[in-house]
């Protein structure tokens, strides 16, 4: 019976594939009718072949086409997560779903992976998304070595599964196989006992069949998991060398910017020495011109003596050719006297004497007009030499002053480089302080006052001259110790308005992009938070963050309509005063109201803070006004500066006794792309914290002053538990940390004003809020999400921080 079950022939393709697709049961009843065919018959039949792995290259043909069908399919966050976290829904011994089941998923992850792939490709070719690209690799990393961790463990239980079973089954089998032996041996004594063992070998056969080709899936799986585990692996190794390159080129351009800054310098030493000996030069050439001026006034002079000489000259030679003539005639008359009437010698003699003195004065007239003559050629010669020197000088003048215009082209040129050097460094600073997701913060040091009774030389703040730290670092001097700390950025007590909106601008515009953004401004009292973000409304050039931000908002969303986008904005203005929150914008409100009293208790409003699923937060019954222009804006910052809760205490003339927040909502809509936007634009200024035994302050401002010292310690430890990265973050301690919950613990872009004063007398006071300052700067709140849809959502607006 044996050899006849060996020596069958195989069966076809077909009839594989037919038996395959029947249940167990009727598999069970064909096959003991063909084991009892072949009992009476006597023919040769072999057990089933495996006819999935048979026709496993049909599937995997089947599935390659699918994936270049569908190679073009993108997809997104949610559906990498759902592939990944995706379970088997089959039931527990059924082995064939599970199969078909691992089959699927193996394609879909296939499908993933030559995505991501693809993503790779077109990442590096357009390196205009390297910030999202960047964003979205180390998401994948992250999310890729979870999924690995994940998956090892799961294949390593379905591994240790199935070795179960199949060691079970082995058992099974070989339990089986003696009892068909012992069939087979009781087969010629009891026929209807052979037809029992028959169809038991057979389902037996089928069983192991069944397990069999469990098991080659279960390594095919595994392999095929390997496989995936290798390319993520690759992947990975590919997204590490990409951010170690990146890495590289932000070296290499500090390098370069230290370069420029050395070329600048030695730039800046020639043309200081090449301007002191243009000085030298034009003082040269002063004297040269001096001196030729007097050479040529000389030569006038000699000119007008040499006309007089040779006037005086030829009046001379006009009177000895008189007097020869006059001799001439003098001798043809004593010739003639002599011959005619012989005049005595005595009148002989003294016209000889005559003579002989007129031939002197024209022999000594002869010699003065030689030596006239000789100055002359002289001053001449001398003339000469004075052009020439000043030819000289002038083309050397020329020559200097190319150089020194050739040198100010370039030292123009290296500014422009060293100016796009730090733009360059500024825009990778902040992409590797997104994806970092931590809070930016600024520090700004105010000038001394005359109140603070300080002198210049007594100033507690010094700033760092090294090329690390220039423009970013800041150092406390207390009790001869120096405190170094080092911020994104620091501002002197030099710096303007101007400057300091500057280096925000690029953070406002992420507004109208469909950003949250907070800017929120932390320091003792006095110590210029207010004129910071309010500045002196009065002065153009003394605006604070928050007029000059919207007058930037508005001007860009005018400019943003000639690409077919529209925006409609939303402004709301609240105090939080003594834990009460309270609506500046009310209609309710009057400048000399009692600010001691609720607003609640007067206009019946409930103000509750609320927080939905996506991370936007709402004040109820607060006033809300649309706003198109800057003037209704300014309008609003009035009333609400008048409204706004101030006191007056020992160290500050006119203190904010409350914590101010104005919020902007921005919805922008782009009919021809069919785009949508969300963003918030959230400006607070805190009230300053101060301690009572230097700010004097009884009664009502006593209660204020705890009430603010409150909320500002409950900010702390809210900083703090994100600093550690605790479970647990006491948002719920304050309002004013409930209010900020989005902006310190959600996705939006945050930044903090830190504002010292240099005054000694506070220096305790600016060293805590200099330790608080790099504490918020440490802190990772996760990477900043753009709100953009495509489909058109309520016309609600939402709120990212207030």
């Amino acid at each position: 019976m044996a050899s006849r079950i060996q020596n069958r022939p195989p069966r076809s393709p077909s009839s594989r594939k037919e038996l395959g697709d029947e249940n167990p049961l009727d598999k069970r009843r064909r096959l003991g009718a063909m084991g009892r065919g072949a009992g009476s018959t006597g023919t040769a039949r072999t057990r089933q072949p495996f006819a999935v792995v048979n026709n496993r290259q049909d599937v995997n043909t089947a599935a390659v086409a699918n994936a270049e069908e569908c190679s073009n399919h993108e997809f997104t966050k949610e559906e990498v997560e759902a592939i990944l976290n995706e379970k088997p829904k089959a039931k527990k011994f059924d082995l064939k779903a599970k199969y078909e089941h691992a089959a699927e998923h193996n394609k879909k992850l296939k499908l993933c992976v030559k995505w991501f792939q693809q993503c790779d490709e077109n990442h590096v070719i357009d390196a205009e998304k390297l910030k999202s690209s960047l964003e979205s690799a180390e998401k994948r990393c992250i999310d890729t070595e979870l999924e690995k961790k994940n998956k090892e463990e799961e294949l390593n239980t379905i591994i240790s599964e199935l070795r179960d079973n199949n060691a079970s089954l082995e058992e099974k089998l070989s339990k089986e196989v003696s009892e068909k032996l012992d069939a087979i041996d009781r087969h010629t004594s009891e026929n209807e006992a052979r037809v029992a063992a028959e169809k038991s070998v057979a389902s037996l056969t089928e069983e192991l069949e069944r397990a069999q080709q469990d098991v080659a899936a279960a390594n095919e799986r595994a392999a095929s998991l390997d496989n995936t585990h290798k390319r993520l692996q690759e992947y990975i190794l590919s997204l590490q060398q990409y951010n170690s390159k990146l890495i590289t080129d932000l070296e290499t351009v500090r390098e370069s910017l230290k370069r420029v800054e050395k070329e600048k310098l030695t730039i800046v030493e020639n043309l200081s020495t090449l301007r002191g000996h243009c000085s030298s030069l034009q003082e040269q050439l002063t004297l040269s011109r001096v001196s030729q001026d007097d050479a040529v006034n000389q030569k006038e002079t000699l000119a007008n003596e040499v006309k007089c000489l040779r006037g005086e000259l030829q009046q001379v030679r006009d009177d000895r050719d008189r007097q020869v003539s006059q001799v001439q005639a003098l001798s043809a008359e004593v010739t003639k006297y002599k011959e005619s009437t012989g005049k005595s010698l005595a009148e002989l003699d003294n016209l000889t004497m005559k003579s002989k003195s007129l031939e002197d004065t024209c022999s000594s007239q002869r010699e003065q007009i030689r030596i006239l003559e000789l100055q002359l050629a002289a001053a001449n010669e001398k003339l000469k030499m004075t052009d020439l020197s000043a030819s000289e000088t002038r083309m050397e003048y020329l020559e200097q002053k190319r150089i020194m215009k050739e040198l100010q082209d370039r030292l123009a040129d290296m500014e422009h480089k060293l100016i796009d050097g730090e733009n360059l460094r500024k825009k990778l600073h902040n992409t590797i302080l997104e994806l970092k997701g931590n809070i930016r913060v600024f520090c700004r040091v105010r000038p001394l006052l005359p109140d603070d009774g300080a002198a210049a030389e007594d100033a507690i703040v010094s700033y760092p001259t090294s090329m690390e730290s220039l423009g970013r670092g800041v150092d406390l001097i207390q009790s001869g110790q120096k405190y170094p700390f080092t911020f994104d950025k620091v501002f002197n007590h030099e710096a303007s308005q101007q400057d300091v909106f500057v280096e925000i601008s690029q953070l406002v515009q992420s507004a109208l992009d469909g950003y949250k953004v907070c800017i929120f401004a932390y320091g003792q009292t006095g110590s210029g938070k207010t004129y910071t973000m309010m500045g002196r409304p009065e002065a153009s050039e003394q605006k604070g963050l928050i007029p000059r931000s919207l007058e930037q908002i508005f001007q860009s969303s005018q400019a943003l309509r000639a690409q077919g986008w529209k925006y409609k904005m939303q402004a709301s203005m609240l105090e939080i005063y003594n834990e009460t929150i309270r609506d500046l914008l009310s209609n309710n409100r009057s400048s000399g109201s009692d600010p001691t009293r609720p607003e609640n208790s007067v206009s019946g409003k409930q103000y509750t803070i609320k927080h939905d699923a996506n991370g936007n937060t709402y004040v109820s019954d607060l006033t809300i006004v649309d706003v198109s222009s800057i003037s209704e804006i300014s309008s609003l910052l009035r009333q609400a500066a008048q409204s706004r809760s101030v006191g007056r205490t020992q160290m500050n003339e006119q203190s904010s006794r409350s914590h101010m927040v104005f919020t902007l909502r921005i919805s922008g809509i782009n009919e021809s792309t069919e785009q949508q936007v969300q963003g918030v634009l959230n400006l607070i200024d805190l009230a300053g914290s101060e301690r009572l035994s230097r700010s004097g302050a009884t009664g009502d401002r006593l209660k204020e002053t705890q009430a603010i010292n409150k909320s500002l310690s409950c900010l702390s430890d809210v900083i703090f538990a994100l600093a550690k990265k605790e479970d647990h973050v006491p948002f719920r301690n304050s309002k004013l940390t409930y209010l900020l919950q989005p902006c310190l613990g959600g996705d939006s872009k945050t930044l903090m004003f830190v504002n010292v004063s240099p005054d000694p007398s506070s220096v305790g006071e600016s060293l805590c809020s200099l330790r608080f300052a790099a504490r918020v700067n440490a802190c990772e709140i996760g990477v900043p999400r753009r709100q953009m849809t495509l489909r058109p959502t309520d016309s609600r607006l939402s709120c990212g921080g207030s």
